[in-house]
């Protein structure tokens, strides 16, 4: 396996996205999970995103350099994970919509013991950072080194040739992004699927 370079995230993160399909994030506990779909969030370009007006306290990590976790709580619910993308101060990053467990399923069972199914462990950026033990502890975590016990590796899956794309859900603004891509067919993609494949 081999942690993805810095240059890998210095991108728009529409360019990102599709590619970190099939990486694993891996966990310093031995969870992994394959990531099946994600979502691309571009800064003061993008009013959905939540660095459109600029930087917070809450927000700061992913005005931080590509390449590391930006961690926020959703709705006063549950928390979501981002790899921060671009350049330092454009506050782009890709949400982690949904993994495939491949080990530790073990602890992310514990970590969800209400999930009745292996598909239910990981299928939502909600349930994805519960089953992987990932809260704020993990914001600005470095992706690439790792050093921190959450990174994002290549064990040689590559990304599918025609992910399945779509609008992004759960926001009230630019809706119609195509920025949203999963994995065809895979089952531990969560409920709300994009509707029509790549050109």
């Amino acid at each position: 396996m081999t942690s993805l370079p810095r240059a890998f995230y210095r991108r728009h993160p529409a360019q990102v996205a599709p590619e970190l399909l099939n990486k694993l994030l891996l966990r310093d506990d031995g969870r992994v999970g394959r990531i099946v779909e994600v979502e691309a969030y571009a800064g003061s370009e993008d009013p959905a995103a939540h660095t459109f007006r600029g930087r917070t306290v809450r927000n700061a990590s992913m005005f931080g350099d590509g390449g590391h976790l930006y961690v926020y709580f959703s709705y006063g619910m549950h928390w979501a994970a981002n790899a921060v993308c671009g350049e330092i101060g454009q506050g782009f990053g890709v949400l982690l919509r949904a993994l495939e467990p491949v080990d530790g399923l073990d602890l992310m069972r514990q970590a969800r013991s209400k999930a009745r199914r292996t598909q239910d462990l990981a299928s939502g950026p909600g349930r994805l950072a519960q089953a992987m033990g990932i809260d704020r502890r993990f914001d600005g975590a470095d992706l690439v080194t790792g050093a921190q016990g959450v990174c994002i590796v290549s064990d040689g899956v590559e990304p599918p040739l025609q992910p399945v794309v779509g609008p992004r859900v759960g926001i009230t603004k630019a809706v119609d992004l195509p920025w949203r891509w999963h994995v065809p067919d895979n089952p531990h993609v969560s409920k709300r699927r994009p509707l029509r494949r790549t050109e």
